[in-house]
C-alpha cells in the first residue's frame, strides 16, 4: 500500500471514531458547572444559582415549581428545533416543569457566565434554581425525564 492510501485509511478511521464518540455522548446529561461569581462580597457564603443569571438576562422567564428546562439555541441549528419539541413535550407532560428557550446569540454574556460551549445545551434547574445537570446536543425524551427525576 502506498503512503497516500495509509493516510486515507487513517483519516477514515479517525472520522469513524469521532462519529461514534459523538453518537454516544450527544444529548447525555452530565454533572454541573458552578456559576462564576462576579464581584461578590467575600462574606457571602451562599453560591449563586444558575437561575439568578438566567432571570437577570431574561426578565420575563418563570421558574418552574418542580424544575426548569433551560435550552440554549441558535437560529440555524437543526438539533435545536428537535430539542425544543422534546423539551416542550416533557414540560407539558410533567406537572411543575417549565421550558425556557434562550437565544444564545442574543445572550452572549449569559452563555459565557454559564459556560455554554455549543447549541443546543440544556440545563436542568431544580425548583430553587440550582443547576442539577446539563446536556449538550439533542437529548431524547426519556433522557430528559430521567434527568428531571434527579431534580426532586
Amino acid at each position: 500500500m502506498s503512503t497516500g492510501a495509509w493516510v486515507v485509511v487513517a483519516a477514515v478511521a479517525l472520522a469513524l471514531g469521532f462519529g461514534c464518540y459523538r453518537a454516544l455522548t450527544d444529548g447525555r446529561f452530565r454533572g454541573t458547572r458552578a456559576v462564576a461569581v462576579e464581584a461578590a462580597p467575600a462574606s457571602d457564603a451562599t453560591p449563586p444559582h444558575a437561575w439568578d443569571a438566567v432571570a437577570a438576562a431574561v426578565p420575563d422567564a418563570t421558574l418552574g415549581e418542580k424544575a426548569t428546562l433551560v435550552q440554549f439555541s441558535s437560529a440555524f441549528c437543526a438539533p435545536c428545533r428537535a430539542t425544543r419539541r422534546t423539551l416542550s413535550e416533557v414540560a407539558e407532560l410533567v406537572p411543575g416543569v417549565e421550558h425556557l428557550e434562550v437565544d444564545a446569540e442574543h445572550h452572549l454574556e449569559l452563555v459565557r457566565r454559564l459556560g455554554v460551549l455549543r447549541t443546543p445545551t440544556t440545563l436542568v434547574l431544580d425548583g430553587a434554581g440550582r443547576e442539577i445537570t446539563r446536556a449538550t446536543g439533542a437529548p431524547r425524551k426519556e433522557q430528559v425525564i430521567a434527568a428531571l427525576g434527579r431534580a426532586g
